[in-house]
């Protein structure tokens, strides 16, 4: 019987939500053979739990909006560590991104003469937010499929990935196994996007799903690409606390965007507390004010609640440590306050957040409409990621490319709502476009059997290790990841907590080397699992080490050593990468400098 079973491919895409889609619909279009390889059914993507709304300057709410100020907004809101280019084109190319998945069928929310509507968010300075109720991440993944399944792209599901294969130093495709029967698959690729998402599976509170471990991007710096701003990760200040089934599941910023106010144990707004003087001229403790603004008032001020993730994030954290927390360990959400405003609330609440009232009805027994969520902070995104070039999103491998949320530079020290999807469009399409153009530039490489045959014959390991006396459960390795990773490189940070951190990390990967599973290839979790392990022990490890180098609090990275900006540190990305030697080496790299132009924009705007 054969090992494996052989696919070939001009362009390999690993990943099937929103930026694995783009990139398959531009390459196919290109006129390549194109194939798209991903570890849950089609459909069933991370993306769809984006559900607020894309980011584009469409100025079809408030007309003084364009790319500048989204630019703007977008470096500011990232401290101004974003790559400049990313931020530049990610302004610049989103409307005509957003335009285009509305010519292939998405059924965006209207204003009354017809166009896309659109709404606030948090540290945006305009309405600008295409949306679809409270689901449109669901809407673009509908979009997305409907239209590329007739471009000819083969779909390869329920396939996980545990190698990248290269010849040369180039890249030459990869090697994976189907989850159902455990069988292997050899890809053969001339170029290869990795579009995988995030990694909030190594923390224990997380909106993310089951398959977000962060193994695209462990692959990719396993093959030699670099990783940039790992420190960086995004805990969204919503998700709920209760009941323990759900903690984390996320509550979007669409609530606040439609008027949802925080209240501690008190019932006191206790975001007024700590308006950063950057964004005192623009906030308001009138709660007239700020309805108004949630209201798209062109004049009016926007409310405290919609400023940056991370600042909300740790005002409510403070709240909770400080015993003003509500009795599950977080904040009040009140969008029923709205009842005081208009007459017909509870339409209005089903209507712009159908997904957010099923939510809490059926998972918790709330009705939104008539009393408030309690809400915490949990594990959203990652800020770091895949070091790329701006215009092509290729890596330093040759041959390999990024998009989407592992793919880094767009978003520096903290990302605004609704920059992950245009995110997705915009680098989507790029990653696509420039992948199938190195594709026809270049012939597929021979790929050796002897490397496949070593990788083979590690995936198997585990089995055989189960008959060794005392093998260590790959589940019990994982949860005990995610509880340290939560305690200790969480929201709040320390130089003490991060070296323990870093010790515990290297314990935990002995003890993978010995993880052992039982039963055979088919239809067996903890074979899974145990694949796993190294992808989730690599990134960990790359945001422990990213951490202790940054001794500083900024953005989604926050030391209680340092709670002071450092002006040199803000002109550093840190970077890491695997050495000859399989060791990670961490390293400050200057930030680019950014052109004269773009530095006059941002000035203007502040």
């Amino acid at each position: 019987m054969e090992k494996y079973t052989t696919f070939e491919h001009d362009v390999l895409i690993i990943g099937a939500g929103g930026a694995g889609l783009r990139a398959a619909i531009e390459a196919s279009a290109a006129g390549v053979s194109v194939g798209v390889v991903c570890r849950s059914l089609l459909g069933k993507a991370h993306t769809v739990m984006a559900e607020g709304g894309v980011a584009a300057a469409l100025a079809n709410v408030d007309t003084r909006d364009g790319w500048q100020t989204h630019f703007a907004d977008t470096m500011r809101g990232g401290q101004y560590l974003n790559d400049w280019r990313m931020a530049e084109l990610h302004a610049k190319e989103a409307p005509e991104r957003v335009r285009e998945l509305e010519a292939w069928g998405a059924i965006f929310d209207r204003t009354k003469d017809g166009r896309i509507l659109q709404r606030n968010f948090g540290g945006h300075k305009y309405p600008r937010l295409a949306h679809v109720g409270d689901r449109t991440g669901l809407e673009m993944i509908r979009t997305l499929q409907d239209h590329g399944i007739h471009q000819g792209i083969d779909f390869h599901q329920e396939i996980t990935i545990i190698s990248l294969l290269k010849e040369n130093d180039r890249i030459a495709g990869a090697l994976g196994y189907d989850r159902e029967k455990g069988r292997f698959r050899l890809y053969k690729s001339k170029a290869v996007i990795i579009a995988t998402g995030g990694m909030g599976k190594i923390y224990k509170i997380t909106s993310n799903s089951w398959d977000c471990t962060g193994g695209g991007t462990s692959l990719a710096y396993h093959a030699g690409a670099k990783l940039i701003d790992m420190e960086f990760i995004q805990f969204h200040p919503t998700g709920m606390v209760w009941p323990p089934s759900v903690r984390g599941l996320l509550i979007t910023e669409g609530v606040r965007g439609e008027g949802g106010v925080l209240k501690n144990s008190e019932g006191r707004r206790f975001m007024f507390d700590d308006v950063p003087d950057l964004y005192k001229h623009q906030t308001s403790d009138n709660e007239e004010e700020g309805w108004r603004y949630t209201q798209g008032d062109k004049d009016a001020k926007r409310p405290p609640e919609l400023l940056t993730r991370d600042h909300v994030a740790r005002c409510i954290y403070r709240e909770v440590k400080e015993g003003r927390g509500t009795p599950h360990g977080g904040a009040y959400l009140d969008i029923a306050w709205i009842k005081s405003k208009i007459s017909n609330a509870e339409v209005h609440i089903k209507k712009k957040l159908p997904s957010m009232y099923h939510q809490f009805k059926e998972l918790a027994g709330i009705d939104i409409t008539k009393e408030p969520m309690e809400v915490g902070p949990t594990t959203h995104y990652i800020m770091g990621g895949i070091r790329v070039d701006a215009d092509t999103q290729m890596t330093d491998v040759e041959g390999l490319f990024a998009a989407g949320e592992c793919a880094a530079g767009l978003h520096g020290a903290n990302r605004l709502g609704g920059n992950s999807l245009s995110d997705l469009l915009v680098f989507g399409k790029r990653a696509g476009e420039f992948a199938a153009q190195y594709a026809k530039e270049h012939s597929q490489m021979q790929i050796s059997e002897e490397q496949v045959a070593n990788l083979t014959g590690l995936a198997e390991k585990p089995f055989a290790r189960y008959d060794q006396e005392n093998p260590e459960n790959p589940f019990q390795i994982q949860s005990d990841l995610q509880e340290m990773m939560q305690d200790l490189v969480g929201i709040i940070r320390s130089e003490k907590g991060l070296n323990e951190a870093l010790e515990s990390i290297n314990k935990l990967k002995d003890r993978a080397v010995n993880a052992g599973i039982g039963g055979n290839r088919e239809y067996n979790p903890g074979w899974h699992t145990t694949m796993e392990l190294k992808h989730m022990l690599t990134i960990a490890e790359s945001i422990t080490r990213s951490a202790i180098e940054r001794n500083e609090s900024r953005g989604g990275h926050y030391r209680s050593d340092y709670t002071e900006k450092s002006e040199a540190l803000g002109q550093m990305n840190i970077c890491v990468w695997k050495t000859e030697s399989g060791e990670m080496q961490v390293e400050k790299i200057p930030k680019k400098e950014i052109r004269n132009d773009l530095r006059e924009i941002i000035e203007q705007m502040k």
